[in-house]
C-alpha cells in the first residue's frame, strides 16, 4: 500500500492545458508550505508530466510561477508525485521514462490515497 498524504490532488492534464497544470502545482506547493503532507497523482494525459523536463515549457504568466519552478519547489519541500501505471501504459510510456523521484502506482493505490486524505483536489 502506498503511503497516505493529508492533501492529495489528481491531475489529468499536461502540456495541452497549461492553466490546469499550473493551478494544480500551485495548490500542491501551498499544501506543503502549510505543513501538510502531499501527493500529486498524474492520471490520464497528465502522466506525460512524469517525463523529466516535461514541465519546462509550461509558463502561463503572472501571477503564476513557471510549472518547472513550482514542481522543483514542491519536491524540494517534501511533496510527492505519483504516476498512474495504467494511464502511463495507455499513453505509450514506460516506468523507465518517468522521473525516478516519482512513484508508479496502481488503481487500488489511487483509491487508498484519496480515501486516506484529509483534503483532495481533482483537476480534470
Amino acid at each position: 500500500m502506498t503511503k497516505t498524504a493529508a492533501f492529495v490532488s489528481t491531475l489529468f492534464h499536461a502540456q495541452g492545458n497549461p492553466d490546469k497544470v499550473t493551478v494544480a502545482l500551485t495548490m500542491a506547493v501551498n499544501a506543503v508550505q502549510k505543513g501538510h503532507s502531499a501527493c500529486l497523482i498524474l492520471m490520464a494525459e497528465g502522466v506525460a508530466l512524469g517525463v523529466p523536463g516535461a514541465a519546462d515549457p509550461i509558463r502561463i504568466g503572472e501571477p503564476f510561477e513557471p510549472a518547472a519552478d513550482l514542481l522543483k519547489k514542491y519536491l524540494d519541500q517534501g511533496g510527492r508525485v505519483a504516476v498512474c501505471k495504467s494511464c502511463m501504459v495507455h499513453n505509450g510510456l514506460t516506468a523507465e521514462q518517468m522521473d525516478p523521484r516519482f512513484e508508479i502506482i496502481t488503481a487500488p493505490d489511487v483509491i487508498d490515497l484519496l480515501m486516506g486524505a484529509t483534503g483532495t483536489l481533482q483537476v480534470s
